[in-house]
């Protein structure tokens, strides 16, 4: 397990990560129906002597340039030992939901700046980050899950350059999408909001990263 006694692990997302967390900081009771409760949950029964923390500040809706506009009081005030970040759905979302709004779309250039940018301000405050690459439950030929590839691929490059853990999102759902439809995994089928077992995915996720031991 590399998280070590007392350390407070935050998270940080889109509406994925949010999940109906409470507000201004999700945490305990409050960290919302999705994968960081699952997280802190698994957490505090495998590992209770770590009496580690959990913190959510996911915003649905959020891009990359949102986190920006709030990585001070969201990310650096907290002063985290481990960040997880995932970040990137409505980056491309948008260039399908809205195409006729140009300038609100995140290129694939500023979504990799922008991401480096945000990392290098906390990557040496932090012991360790973790980061998960955007996600859409179909298969390949989608062209929405296609474009969603190539920023998971920025994800995976950054994730090498920076020497963070890489959650592999995407290859989490495939697999489950060798036994069943992947949108069967998303609440009203919708490809992007995991339902529990959606969660689950990702959840174990970040605990594989974190050599989380299962069979404690």
């Amino acid at each position: 397990m590399k998280l070590d006694r007392h350390d407070k692990l935050l998270i940080i997302g889109d509406s994925v990560t949010d999940a109906g967390r409470e507000y201004p900081i999700g945490y305990g009771n409050g960290l919302g129906s999705g994968y960081p409760a699952l997280v802190d949950g698994l957490l505090r029964t495998g590992y209770p002597e770590l009496n580690s923390v959990v913190l959510n500040v996911g915003i649905g809706g959020n891009t990359v340039r949102d986190l920006k506009s709030r990585w001070q009081k969201d990310v650096l005030d907290l002063k985290p030992d481990w960040l997880c970040v995932m970040i990137g759905i409505n980056d491309v979302w948008r260039q399908f939901s809205t195409p006729e709004v140009i300038q609100s779309f995140i290129t694939l250039e500023e979504y990799e700046s922008t991401l480096r940018e945000l990392l290098s301000a906390v990557q040496p405050n932090v012991k360790g980050l973790i980061l998960m690459t955007p996600f859409y439950m179909s298969g390949q030929e989608d062209p929405m899950r296609s474009m969603m590839d190539r920023y998971g691929a920025v994800v995976k490059r950054i994730a090498g350059d920076y020497g963070a853990e890489l959650v592999d999102t995407q290859a989490g759902f495939d697999r489950m999408g060798h036994h069943m439809i992947q949108s069967s995994l998303s609440n009203g089928w919708d490809h992007v909001h995991p339902n529990t077992t959606g969660h689950m995915v990702l959840a174990r996720g970040v605990l594989n990263a974190l050599d989380f031991e299962w069979n404690r």
